[in-house]
Order: structure tokens, then sequence, then C-alpha cells
């Protein structure tokens, strides 16, 4: 959390063949960074080396192409880089700087990008599945993913993933229902006024317009979390 102002160095090996391997072979490349002092993260052949200036992250990574070359290993040029270690993607994650000056872990843009467009994918209301049936799907996707980024320190940004993905469930059970006489009688069933299934029912083909706002109290959070929805936040 107190991590300076630092830039990193990254660097890559070109040819390792797996992460045991890699361990093997790189265990001095961590004796002489820990020798050092510096504090890096390494896993496989990816590493990151956290200095605090740039001047000392080229000194540190002329070291290490020194030492690779003894090794006989070879530097992943284009994967090579000393940069601000802010907004940096390793392993899936990236620093941020929140409120206080302190240094957090976060999921890289990237990957929330390609977590989102899965979740579309499991939704996609031309799918012909169920709600059941799509939850079933979620169930098994979903707990891996918040597994892996259980280190992410943005609890914002997974409140607003949940609620998203509780607005196109919403909008996929509509179109489900289909005829407007049919959402009427469900949403009435689920504890819907009279007036909110009548003005939901009466614009049936607004699937993602309707799925806000009334419908929220209609299928709040706890009619999704008995339906095990799994959540982020």
């Amino acid at each position: 959390g107190n991590l300076p102002r630092e830039l990193e160095v990254i660097f890559c090996v070109r040819g390792v063949l797996s992460p045991l391997l890699a361990n093997v072979l790189l265990e001095e490349v961590d004796r002489a960074l820990e020798t050092r002092g510096h504090r890096f993260v390494r896993y496989a052949d990816d590493c990151n080396v956290y200095v605090r200036s740039r001047q000392a992250g080229e000194r540190v990574l002329d070291g290490l192409r020194r030492l690779y070359d003894r090794l006989h290993l070879k530097v992943n040029e284009t994967k090579t880089a000393v940069a601000p270690a802010i907004g940096r993607k390793f392993l899936g994650y990236e620093l941020w700087r929140s409120a206080g000056d302190r240094i957090k872990c976060a999921v890289a843009r990237k990957v929330l990008d390609t977590y989102k467009q899965r979740l579309r994918q499991l939704t996609r209301r031309s799918g012909g599945r169920s709600l059941p049936e799509v939850v079933e799907r979620l169930r098994t996707y979903m707990p891996g993913w918040k597994g892996y980024f259980q280190l992410a320190q943005t609890p914002t940004v997974f409140r607003e993933l949940d609620e998203w993905l509780r607005h196109r469930l919403r909008a996929l059970q509509l179109k489900h229902w289909r005829r407007g006489t049919t959402m009427y009688r469900e949403l009435l069933a689920l504890g819907a006024s009279e007036q909110d299934a009548q003005r939901i029912a009466a614009n049936s083909r607004r699937w993602w317009r309707n799925s806000r706002f009334a419908l929220n109290r209609v299928m709040p959070i706890a009619y999704f979390d008995r339906l095990g929805v799994p959540r982020l936040s």
C-alpha cells in the first residue's frame, strides 16, 4: 500500500518451456535481486522489479541483461521496458493510486473488457435459454474469475459490474416473457404494483429500457441471490 512513486522494469525470457522450468532457471535471478534489496514479483518468465527512478531502472535492467546472457537466456525486448508502475498490466492486474496517495491493485482495463464481453455471451437474449439455465452458466464462470482477482482493491468497480449484470438478466427475463399479457401476469406474481406492471407490459418490446427503475424493485438483489447469481462485490 505504501509503494512510492516508482518505475518498473519488466522483462521476459524467450524460450522457457513451462512455469516450473522457468522457476528453476531463474532462481539465480531471484537471488541476485534479493541480494541487492530490490522489490520484485515474478511468475514464470514474467517479472516486475520496482525501483525509485528511471535511472535506477535502466541500471537494474542493464544488470539483468548481463545476468541473462551469462545464463544463456534471452530477454524479450518487445516486452521489456522501464516505465511507470501505475497502469502497467501484470498477470491481469494493474496498480492504481487511491485517495491518500496509496497504491492499490485493480483488474486491468483490458481484462475487465474481456470479462464483460464474456458475460454478454453468456447472457445474450438470442440464446433461447431460460434464466435458470443462464444463471447456471454464470456459476461455472464467475467464481473462478472472482477467485483469481480476489486481490483487487476496487469494490466500486465490482459493484458496478454486478449492477450491470443484473440489468442484463432483468432484460433477459422480460424477453422470455415476450407478450405484454405474460409480463403483466408474471410481474404481479412477483409483487409489482398494478401501475408498474401495466407500464412495463405496455412497452413489452423495450426490454433494456424496462429492465431499470420499477423492475429494480420487483427483481431486487435478493431476487437474484435466491436464483444463485454469483456476485463480485
